[in-house]
């Protein structure tokens, strides 16, 4: 009857590397791009939002009328 000698930090390390690499797993699958990949599609949306931001137009002040124009000036009914 011999008791097979198990080496206890060989168990514990072991068990520690399966833990990390559970966690690992789950990381990539959460997360899923690499550092390139997130660089490059932040960097697009960068430019989406600056072409965005310059093809606004300023809309006019309530109230804003050119020189000399009128309410009557305004309808729409009234253009030719």
């Amino acid at each position: 009857m011999t008791a097979e000698i198990v080496n206890l930090n060989k168990v514990r390390k072991a068990k520690e590397r399966a833990e990390k690499e559970r966690r690992a797993d789950e990381n990539r699958v959460r997360h899923g791009r690499s550092k390139s990949e997130r660089e490059t599609q932040d960097a697009q949306r960068t430019l989406d939002n600056a072409h965005v931001d310059n093809a606004e137009r300023d809309q006019p002040k309530e109230g804003w009328r050119r020189s000399g124009e009128t309410e009557d000036d305004l309808d729409p009914g009234s253009v030719s």
